[in-house]
């Protein structure tokens, strides 16, 4: 899951950033209103954690803006003020959901889970290709019956390839689902990651190579 995090207090915006990739997601960061709707216009986002209050460019805006664009990227709202007006507010300027400051951080990363599921067009919480299973809430993956441990960019990369349903998904698009803004784009780290990740998932081999194309786990034969 790719996630933004635009909020002007440095020490609060880098403590949920940290926590948020504990959690296995790909999280870049924005101190700014305008950098932060620089960000969000250049890149998708699943969701955007975004502070009402910002410099610059007020988050008010920011939303507004990543509504009129249509894009499926969800708004996660963040105030001091947690007052009822306020809550409803945010929500009537497109706001998918309203954090008040201060909160839980388990909370917030429980907020940012849920909003990332309805970012993307549906998926079954459990991924299934023959006898492996990925558990997307539980952060599970097994095969036989017999589990895989995963880092948290390999689990990543089986999650976008799952996903895809048979198809082909490029190591460019890996790298923006996966990776996060800091990554040089010229880098093998996708090649390295597959490579290791095929050798812990096993054989019969599941990942296909498509020559100049990219990654894919094809279906079973005879499901769609």
């Amino acid at each position: 899951m790719r996630v933004l995090v635009v909020e002007d207090e440095r020490n609060l915006c880098d403590a949920i950033a940290r926590g948020l990739r504990r959690k296995g997601m790909a999280v870049d960061v924005a101190y700014d209103g305008l950098e932060g709707h620089e960000m969000a216009y250049v890149t998708r986002y699943d969701v955007v954690v975004l502070d009402r209050d910002l410099p610059g460019m007020h988050g008010d805006e920011i939303c507004a803006a990543l509504v009129e664009s249509g894009a499926l990227t969800r708004v996660l709202m963040l105030t001091a003020s947690g007052t009822v007006a306020d809550r409803v507010e945010g929500l009537q300027l497109g706001a998918d959901d309203y954090l008040a400051k201060p909160f839980a951080f388990e909370e917030l990363v429980a907020r940012v889970q849920a909003l990332g599921r309805r970012a993307t067009p549906a998926a079954p919480p459990v991924l299934t290709v023959g006898d492996l299973v990925l558990d997307q809430t539980r952060r599970v993956v097994t095969r036989g019956g017999l589990p895989i441990e995963l880092t948290n960019k390999e689990f990543g990369v089986l999650e976008e390839l799952l996903k895809a349903r048979g198809g082909v998904v490029s190591s460019e698009e890996l790298l923006e689902r996966v990776w996060d803004a800091n990554t040089d784009p010229f880098t093998t780290t996708v090649r390295v990651t597959v490579m290791t990740l095929r050798k812990k998932v096993g054989d019969p081999p599941l990942i296909e190579t498509v020559v100049g194309a990219g990654y894919r786990v094809p279906e079973p034969v005879g499901l769609s």
